[in-house]
Formats: C-alpha cells, structure tokens, sequence
C-alpha cells in the first residue's frame, strides 16, 4: 500500500478525475456512497494499527463533507477497538452530506461523542485529519483555520485521510496553515498535486489504498499523468552492442560559458559524456579553454568570440545543448540566435530561455526546454507564485505555447509535450537546489537525444536520470552541501543499469 507503489510507474490523477472515480466506484458498488466511505474508514483504522499501535487516545477532527464522514467511521472502529476517541470538528460544520450524517450517527449510537472546536486539542497519541479533503474550492475560513492550527500545534503524529486539509488535491496549491500530516492515506487513486511543490512538505510519507474497487472503474477514467521512479529506466538503458562506435552514440555541442562562467557550460558536458554520448564538443570562451581542457580533457572545448567561429562546430553536432553561463548580452545572444538556426535539435536551458522569453524567436517541434519556476514565469509572462500554484498547468501551458516538450523543474519535475500524458519524476531531493544542477540536467537530456531517443522520452529519461544520480549522491539524507559535480559516476552508474 505504499505509494509510489513498489515498479516503475503508475497514474495520477487530479480533482475531476478523482471525482469520476468516486462516482464510479459508488455506482460500481450498487449506489451506495456509504459502502465507499466504509471501506475508506476501515483501511485507515488498519494503517493506524499498523503505524501508531500503542496509540490510545486518539483525536479525530471531522470536516463537514465525506471526508469528515470517513475520519467518522475510522473513529466507530478506534471506539470498537478499545481506544479512548474523541470526535472535534469546527463551528458551523457539522456533518452535512447524508452519508457522513449517518457514519456521524453510528458512532454516537455506538457511544461515541462528538465536540466543536474550542481553541484547543485534546491530549492525544494520534491525531487524525479528515477535515477538508478533495473538495476544497477556496482558502479555509476562520474557523476550519483555527482547528488546522491546532492540529499542526499538538506535537502528535498526524494521519491525514485522503490529503492534508489544506491542499488542493488536484493541483497542488497549499493554503496558508494548511495540515502538515506524517503521513497521508489516499484512497481510490494516488492525487496528482500531493506529488509537486510545496504539497510535498505537507504530505509527510504516502500511502495509497484503492478500496478494492475493481479495475474497470479505473479502466474508465483516464489519468492527468504518469509518474516515473528510478526503476524505469533499465527500461530506457538497453545493453551496447559489442560493435557501437563513438559516433552511433552523437555528437553533442554545448554552447555556452560567457566570461566568469565556464562552470556552468563544463558541468552540462561532463554530465553529457557521463550519460554516454560518443563526442560532446563545447562552444566557449576563448579564455575557458584552457582549465576545461585540464579538468575534462575528453570534452573538446572551442574558442568561440564571435558567431562566425560556431558554424563549423554546428555543422558537425548532433544535438545542441544551449543557455547554460551563455549570458543575454551581445555574445550570447549571437550564439543563441545562430543555435536555433543551425537546424540541430535543441535543449535549451538557462540563458537561452532567458533570451526566449525575451521575445525571441519560436523554437522547433522537437526542442527541450528545461525551466526553473522562474524561468517558467518569465516564459509565461506570469509570477513565480502562480506557477507553483499549478505546476502541472504551467508545464502544459509551456508545451502549449512553445509548441514543443518542457521539463518543469522543481520538487516533483513535470515533462509536458503536446498530444501526450504529462509525466512527473517521483525522483530528486532538496540537496539538489544548488547552483549548477540544472546544467548538469541539460547534459543528460541532450546526451539521450543525441543516442537516439525522441524528445519526450530524451526528457523524461534525462530528468528521472539526473534525479535518481542526486539521490545516489546524496545517500542517507546527506543533502545538504551536494554539489552538482557528485552527480556524475552515479549518472554513469544508472546508464548502465
């Protein structure tokens, strides 16, 4: 019941899709919404037992909707099982819906009592979130806020069902004081926004259960995405054959490292040679040369002080890894105008997008784009808050506008390309946030594009490839001080799965 599940990949699904599999998981069930809410209360009393056994007195806070109503049976089944149980919930919201009215009745017949919200808590071992769930359309009132205050503030574990009150299921946004659970119990399918952005400080472990609903009520609702972990990608990683030449594997061109920036440009063509291409040649400064050729002496770095200088190095490129130190004044915007006409597939990063959003020209169908949330904005003419509200919209408006694939980076990155699944890497740590990863991540892609691999799955590979080697490289929870650089033997490592 662990979530990701145990493999490679699996589904996602946002708030109208969550509410399509409800619906139908109740018709599956005869109409019954109270058989759905049974099982959800019965599986998150089991993970209680499991997880929190010497819990006994257990606070359950109650929502007005059907979530509140599942955190209503999962209290009759604490009661039944000998635990001491006291049921809050917060002015004005007592239980509304008739399901959860009569799961609110059972455990009053039962012996069970129900509190409003006073300014605090019970004492408790266990603390139980069924507060807002699914349904939330708008930032909590004063009350609800009150009550997740409270819970946030009792310095006991907190279980939330279905999601933490306070974040949208569907899109990830977080509202002020929002629950931070320990862990989080979704049911039917895992939610697409408890797995980006800041959703993911308030989810603590999750869990999934599907309330034995069978496979055609899944059959008929179609996912809002595909989420990747690291054990896909044997699937990308097929065996060379002993007779592969240097130039079956490309040729990739990285452009970039204006004065006072060589590092950004050297770290993307390490990281394109660690993730197999055949030759990486680097366009650069003149005064970059030198150290590059002494660090990296396999990357064949160029001279390159005006535009004229690039065009035979484009000639011979496979792919070109564009933007990273490239810079926005006059050298970098020559060398970023002649990239995208050089005819090569692209990865653009850093300045290149920078000088995209800018007003530059389109880009080809097959380019990858790789924005930061910042960037993103800047692509969007939008605020970096608005992006976050959303990632998997803004990573679907990006391919939208731009025509072509885009890796959302971030907590949670998400690839989008027009006419399919967006994918979302379940991969990646907070030791990443560093300068220079981002470049690092360029290389990959551009080393797959130039193996062979289509711009979606070059992009999908590249960002579940560069997270999985930061995980590696991080180890157990060493994050903090990870440097872009410790990426690259686990990088050679994962290509050879």
């Amino acid at each position: 019941m662990s979530e990701p599940a145990p493999g490679a990949s699996g589904f996602l699904y946002a708030t109208a899709a969550l509410r399509q599999l409800e619906q139908a998981a109740i018709d599956d069930a005869g109409g019954d919404g109270s058989a759905l809410m049974a099982r959800a209360g019965a599986a998150a009393f089991r993970v209680a037992c499991t997880r929190w056994p010497q819990a006994r007195r257990i606070v359950v806070a109650c929502g007005p909707g059907n979530n509140g109503g599942d955190g209503y049976v999962f209290a009759l089944h604490a009661l039944e099982g000998g635990r001491e149980v006291r049921v809050v919930h917060a002015r004005t919201h007592a239980p509304r819906s008739a399901v959860a009215q009569r799961a609110a009745q059972a455990f009053i017949v039962a012996g069970g009592s129900v509190e409003v919200f006073d300014a605090a808590l019970p004492p408790c071992e266990l603390l139980v979130d069924a507060v807002l769930g699914i349904g939330l359309a708008r930032a909590p009132d004063a009350d609800v806020s009150a009550l997740l205050h409270a819970i946030n503030t009792t310095g006991a574990p907190v279980f939330a069902l279905d999601v933490p009150s306070g974040v949208d299921a569907g899109s990830g946004e977080v509202h002020h004081g929002a629950v931070l659970a320990t862990v989080t119990l979704q049911f039917l399918a895992a939610h697409l926004g408890l797995h980006t952005g800041a959703a993911l400080d308030h989810t603590g472990e999750r869990l999934l259960d599907t309330l034995d609903v069978r496979a055609r009520v899944h059959a008929g609702v179609r996912a809002d995405a595909q989420w990747f972990a690291a054990a896909a990608l044997a699937g990308w990683f097929a065996p060379r054959a002993r007779n592969s030449h240097k130039g079956q594997a490309g040729h990739v061109l990285c452009v970039g490292g204006d004065h006072g920036r060589g590092g950004a440009v050297l770290l993307a063509a390490e990281a394109a040679l660690r993730s197999g291409a055949g030759l990486v040649s680097v366009a650069t400064r003149a005064a970059h040369v030198a150290p590059m050729l002494a660090r990296r002496p396999e990357a064949m770095a160029h001279a390159v002080d005006d535009v004229s200088g690039l065009q035979p190095l484009l000639d011979a490129a496979t792919v070109i890894a564009l933007g990273p130190g490239l810079g926005t004044a006059a050298w970098g915007q020559s060398l970023y105008a002649a990239a995208l006409a050089g005819g090569r597939p692209l990865v653009l990063d850093a300045d290149a997008l920078n000088l995209l959003a800018r007003g530059g020209d389109g880009v080809p169908a097959d380019t990858v784009l790789t924005p930061h949330p910042g960037e993103a904005a800047r692509l969007l003419g939008c605020d970096v808050a608005r992006v976050q509200r959303d990632r998997h919209a803004a990573a679907q408006a990006l391919a939208t506008r731009f025509g072509c694939c885009v890796i959302l980076k971030g907590a949670g990155s998400l690839v989008a390309m027009p006419g399919c699944m967006p994918r979302l890497i379940a991969a990646g740590n907070p030791g990443m946030a560093v300068g220079g990863m981002g470049d690092v991540l360029t290389g990959c892609v551009a080393a797959l594009r130039a193996q062979g691999m289509a711009p979606f799955e070059a992009a999908t590979a590249g960002a579940l490839l560069h997270a999985h080697a930061g995980d590696r490289a991080a180890g157990q929870g060493r994050e903090r001080g990870l440097l872009p650089s410790d990426l690259f033997s686990h990088l050679r490592e994962a290509v050879n799965p």
